[in-house]
């Protein structure tokens, strides 16, 4: 790798054209060499928190291959920097790029606590599972500072309704009170993300995540709290962590998930372009076979947008990682499940709660 061409810390090393923008992004590049000649030190690279005020929280999920029927995303844009990540297009809708600015600008829903306390008071809201985020990490290094999820967990809490978490990082367990107390009535179901148990592979891949024996210790006391966690095992990508499915499955397992899910990886919209530029950066050796992996799983592209496919892959490729899933399933998984949420409690609560008023 040149170390020249690589932006430590990142996971995209550019950013690559909005779609929905007339105008280019100039060069890092340019910009690094502007800045050193003038004596200067660049802060081109540093993460910046931008306010906005929508007027809805809850999204309803219409895609039917997802597995959740609303989510709520406390942040847009994530830290995280995982350069496989699909959320990665929704930020060329806020007038951002997919590549360095979905990582650099992070979009900051203040409101997001009292908005979801309005919804979950109204009287046409019927309870169902609202997963905590279906885009971006709830858990992201902004939460630290802004604390927007444990806001939003209290609101749960308070209301008796179910929520899912999706994760990558260990800052969870700061919660770990308010998810105990919304496990005592079966309201809470946790998503941890594990990729790889390599932590090189993980630096590269999702440089400002939590390190994988966190990941795992996180599983470990979570589970061992009563709080039920189902591991993602996603997304495997041929070439990088797909030689590892039966040892992650064995890992999560040993430290009490109760389930696994995983997806064979796509790279849809920008993120085809800026994974590409990603990897000829950084794996240059076996940058040419990954994609061509990729391509095999999803009939000669790097995507596929059919529902129902388009997270499976096909072909040969494809069929390998299943066969090895389901041999993962049956050894570490055989008589775990991951239980199903309780919506039952939250309308005599909102209703006695309504009363009040």
């Amino acid at each position: 790798m040149n170390q020249k061409d690589y932006l430590k810390g990142r996971g995209a090393q550019q950013n690559s054209h909005n779609r929905f923008s007339e105008h280019i992004y100039e060069t890092r590049d340019d910009f690094l060499e502007f800045c050193r000649v003038a004596g200067e030190e660049a802060n081109w690279n540093k993460t910046q928190y931008l306010p906005i005020f929508p007027k809805t929280i809850v999204n309803k999920v219409t895609s039917p291959d997802v597995g959740m029927d609303y989510s709520m995303n406390p942040y847009q844009g994530c830290e995280h920097g995982c350069i496989y990540c699909y959320a990665r297009n929704t930020h060329e809708f806020w007038g951002y790029s997919a590549g360095l600015d979905f990582e650099r600008k992070i979009l900051i829903k203040e409101d997001a606590p009292q908005l979801l306390e309005a919804k979950l008071k109204s009287k046409k809201w019927k309870a169902c599972t609202i997963v905590l985020s279906g885009n971006t990490d709830c858990y992201q290094p902004a939460e630290q500072q802004f604390k927007i999820t444990q806001a939003c967990l209290e609101i749960f809490l308070k209301y008796k309704h179910p929520v899912g978490v999706i994760t990558k990082n260990a800052l969870i367990l700061r919660d770990l009170e308010l998810l105990k107390e919304l496990a005592k009535d079966n309201l809470v179901g946790v998503n941890i993300s594990v990729t790889s148990l390599s932590e090189k592979t993980r630096r590269i891949l999702e440089p400002r995540t939590a390190t994988i024996k966190k990941r795992l210790e996180t599983i470990r006391v979570l589970s061992e709290n009563g709080i039920p966690v189902n591991a993602m095992l996603a997304p495997i990508i041929p070439g990088i962590n797909s030689h590892e499915i039966l040892k992650l499955a064995k890992a999560v397992s040993d430290n009490g998930a109760r389930s696994f899910a995983f997806t064979v990886v796509r790279l849809n919209g920008a993120i085809g372009q800026i994974f590409t530029d990603w990897i000829k950066k950084t794996l240059p050796d076996k940058a040419d076979k990954v994609l061509h992996q990729i391509q095999e799983c999803h009939g000669g592209s790097l995507n596929d947008s059919r529902f129902g496919v388009r997270s499976r892959g096909e072909g040969k490729i494809a069929q390998q990682i299943h066969d090895m899933m389901r041999l993962a399933k049956k050894r570490y998984f055989k008589e775990t499940n991951f239980p199903k949420l309780n919506t039952d409690l939250h309308e005599s609560y909102k209703d006695g709660q309504l009363k009040l008023f």
